[in-house]
């Protein structure tokens, strides 16, 4: 069942990316790109930044948001970039077709051309197209990285960077943020599943295939300029927190987390964006700090070290994290390397600020003058001078962002058979089929994040207007009249049934959101109970049961597997449901499973350092792993034990955050009625006298602004009483970090349980200082009557007029009431 690596020196080698018998690297190589320096394109860059203003070049600096970003805007202030972030359409059209996008990308390029620069230097659109040309309706959908690399075959990965090319091109857009090349080391990441592997050498393999396939020698209109994202060691923050500490040794960051960089910048990636995390080399004493403000890696690394000589651009308002800087204002990420600054929202401050920096001499005009040219360097190597959008040859063309047939063919690739212990696969034609489980008929579980929205929810089954479920695959490859369907199994008789199908696994989610906490296990269950329910309701009643999992990670299923005859990896397959089916039912041209699995399988709940290579190495299912259709297993009964209360002791009790959204869903009340809020991060949500939008405290999305104008009460209420673990409850504080951007002009309390306070007087206190962090002792609550036993709302706040704050991290927090500037509760009355 689980292969082991017995060889330490092979297992290290696999780890390291490294031939057998190979010695790691130990300093960061030279790399030659396959798109070498031109004289005559060079003269032309000195040139054209030689009769540039300090305003036009740091213009061609800022990136901004289509939604915050006019065409105009382009023209009046020489923007050199715009973006669209996840969930974000021309005209805020979630259903825009090739044409309409191609359409508003051909007036920011009309206007790029139209300002009064000596010489016109073209706008360049960037996208996050990470499985295929997400964020546009009707466009394939490949699966995520995470089901790419259980594929194996670098010839897939450049087809698929290829097509992805020619989609972007359909809408008029020339530059995608992607492949990411993250080596991820901890499950519990949210962005598990951009990840081809946890072992360097498939990233290391996929890396240049993708730019290759993507970029090309810029040369084409199928070509469009690619990212290698994001520099660098996203992918080993300790406890897979998103923009947390990496902690690896050199050795480390250059052998496990830079192998996809090399062969990336070696095949012509012309960008590199920079990460989130920071990184604490630990063992030598060198605390590098944020990516984003590191000089020592952007600068002496990838550029001078590397040879890197495209530019390097932020992630989203990853500036605005370095220490002593803020969205509108960092000269430090300039003078570490930062060419292009990503600036959704607060763009003009940031420009405004950033060429008083550059009068000041706090950011060096050489500084300016480098990053400048190496945009207008890539920008002229993809003939952005030559040809607007519009000109493209398959500008405007719907059918050039579905390619289906390739999206299906991956799909069949991608899964990875598990567990075998009854074969019964493929299902033969004729065989009465009983399809179960809450993801068979839901494009949007089976796209997972990325997909139209930045989260991936808030979608339904029309917003994929070219895509097949994996019950219609199925339904097409059995015979409809051979399928029934039944979401949750109830009132049905499964005896009457040859087989049944269990689609299963996680719900969409993306950065942040899908964190699983350093104290959160790996357990499925206890977060989608709904699966283990529909299992439950079928197995054990002498019907073989095939499971097809849909996940972004691998994850403890034991007790899913005990309920399993066949279990199959199907991670995120995107909109091909057919290439499900394709292995599952029998047909004419016979497939089989190929897939091997790209992350080792935890066999225990809280076995989250689990790598291939790794000391005491011990899966259940190993890294490689992957059986055939006609290899019996003998997996058997597995021990399903999990630590109730999670991993370690835990000294915090989530409510509502990015980490956890689900346990106690936020919702407004006013009167009688009740709205609970969903889960589409651009939608706002209203009732008299309160309205609640998405909006961000500490990072992207990651808070609820409430604004009242008359009374309301807004809470986080689950279908359960809260059960607070006994670290998380001694000395305990409600604790929550807040923008209040309105006093009170009347009453404001807060509620838990039977306990009311009246915060009135808190909130004016906070009104107009930016963001800050609250503690309320559980006692102030405890002394007006609450009973934590039978808490089902632990966040509930009212207010009978106007007021306006918002939100996040959202948390029972042990310990926090005994802090220095936790809340008093005689300042609760």
């Amino acid at each position: 069942m689980t292969p082991m690596l017995r060889n330490p020196a092979m297992a290290l080698a696999i780890a390291l990316a490294l031939p057998a018998g190979a010695a790691p690297m130990t300093d960061w190589p030279r790399v030659t790109s396959a798109i070498g320096k031109d004289a005559a394109l060079e003269k032309r860059v000195l040139d054209i930044v030689g009769k540039m203003t300090l305003a036009q070049k740091v213009g061609q600096m800022t990136q901004p948001e289509i939604k915050s970003a006019t065409p105009d805007d382009v023209k009046r202030y020489y923007l050199g970039s715009v973006l669209n972030g996840g969930g974000s359409w021309p005209n805020g059209n979630k259903h825009a077709r090739a044409a309409e996008w191609l359409a508003l990308a051909q007036r920011y390029h009309e206007a790029s051309l139209a300002t009064d620069m000596a010489v016109k230097v073209p706008v360049i659109w960037g996208t996050d197209a990470v499985h295929g040309h997400n964020n546009v309706f009707g466009a394939t959908l490949f699966p995520h990285n995470i089901g790419l690399g259980a594929a194996r075959n670098p010839k897939l990965l450049e087809e698929i960077g290829a097509a992805t090319a020619k989609a972007t091109r359909a809408s008029g857009i020339a530059w995608v943020f992607g492949p990411t090349l993250a080596v991820v080391r901890d499950d519990r990441w949210g962005r598990t599943y951009e990840s081809y592997s946890e072992n360097p050498e498939v990233v290391k393999s996929y890396a240049g295939a993708y730019v290759r396939g993507m970029q090309g020698m810029l040369k084409d209109d199928a070509n469009t300029i690619a990212t290698a994202k994001h520099f660098i060691g996203d992918g080993g923050t300790e406890s897979g927190k998103d923009r947390g500490v990496n902690k690896s040794s050199k050795a480390q960051m250059i052998n496990i987390h830079g192998a996809g960089y090399y062969p990336a910048l070696q095949a012509g990636a012309q960008t590199v964006m920079a990460s989130f995390n920071s990184w604490n080399d630990v063992a030598a004493g060198t605390n590098y700090g944020k990516m984003h403000g590191s000089r020592a890696m952007l600068t002496d690394v990838l550029k001078t070290k590397m040879g890197f000589d495209g530019f390097v651009v932020t992630d989203w308002n990853g500036h605005g994290e370095v220490p002593g800087c803020s969205n509108d204002s960092c000269a430090a990420a300039i003078n570490a390397g930062n060419d292009m600054v990503m600036v959704p929202d607060d763009w003009k401050a940031f420009i405004a600020n950033t060429i008083k920096q550059v009068e000041s001499g706090a950011i060096p005009m050489a500084r300016i003058d480098d990053a400048v040219s190496r945009i207008i360097r890539v920008k002229l190597r993809a003939g952005l001078f030559d040809k607007s959008p519009a000109q493209n040859a398959y500008a405007g063309k719907d059918d050039a962002m579905q390619p289906r047939e390739l999206a299906r063919r991956a799909v069949r690739e991608s899964l990875v058979l598990i567990k075998n212990d009854k074969p019964v696969l493929p299902i033969a034609r004729g065989k009465k089929i009983l399809l179960v489980g809450k993801t068979a008929d839901d494009l949007s579980n089976q796209s997972g994040g990325w997909s139209i929205t930045w989260q991936g929810t808030a979608n339904t089954n029309a917003d994929f207007p070219n895509a097949d479920t994996i019950l219609a695959g199925i339904r097409a490859a059995a015979g409809s009249e051979n399928v029934s369907f039944s979401v949750d199994a109830k009132d049905v008789d499964v005896s009457t049934f040859d087989v049944v199908v269990a689609v299963i696994g996680e719900r969409p989610y993306a950065e942040g959101d899908g964190d699983i906490g350093p104290s959160g296990t790996l357990r499925h269950s206890g977060r989608y109970p709904e699966d283990l329910a529909v299992l439950q309701a079928v197995a054990g009643k002498d019907t073989p049961v095939v499971t097809v999992f849909v996940s972004g990670r691998p994850l403890y299923v034991n007790d899913l597997l005990n309920l399993s005859d066949v279990f199959v990896a199907a991670w995120l397959p995107g909109t091909e449901g057919k290439g499900v089916s394709d292995l599952l039912v029998a047909r004419s041209e016979r497939y089989d499973f190929t897939g091997k699995l790209p992350f080792s399988w935890p066999k225990s709940a809280c076995q989250t350092d689990l790598n291939v290579g790794d000391k005491g190495y011990a899966p259940l299912f190993a890294w490689g792993y992957g059986l055939k259709s006609s290899t019996r297993s003998k997996v058997g009964k597995l021990d399903a034990a999990f630590p109730a209360g999670g991993c370690g002791i835990s000294t915090t009790f989530p409510v509502f955050s990015q980490a956890d959204r689900a346990s106690f869903p936020m919702a407004i009340r006013s009167s009688s009625q009740q709205l609970v809020l969903g889960a589409d991060l651009n939608a706002s949500f209203s009732l008299p006298g309160v309205t609640v939008q998405t909006s961000q405290v500490n990072t992207q999305q990651d808070a609820k602004l409430i604004t009242w104008t008359g009374p309301a009460t807004v809470e986080t209420r689950g279908t359960r009483a809260m059960m607070l673990p006994a670290a998380a409850s001694t000395n305990a504080a409600l604790r929550f970090d807040t923008i209040v951007s309105g006093a009170p002009a009347g009453k404001v309390s807060m509620s838990m349980g039977g306990g009311t306070l009246d915060t009135t007087a808190l909130f004016k206190r906070l009104a107009g200082k930016g963001k800050q962090t609250v503690k309320i002792p559980l006692s102030c609550f405890q002394a007006k009557g609450t009973d934590l036993a039978k808490v089902h709302a632990p966040f509930s706040i009212s207010s009978d007029a106007s007021f306006a704050a918002a939100f996040t991290g959202i948390e029972i927090a042990g310990g926090a009431a005994t802090e220095q500037d936790a809340v008093r509760c005689e300042e609760l009355r």
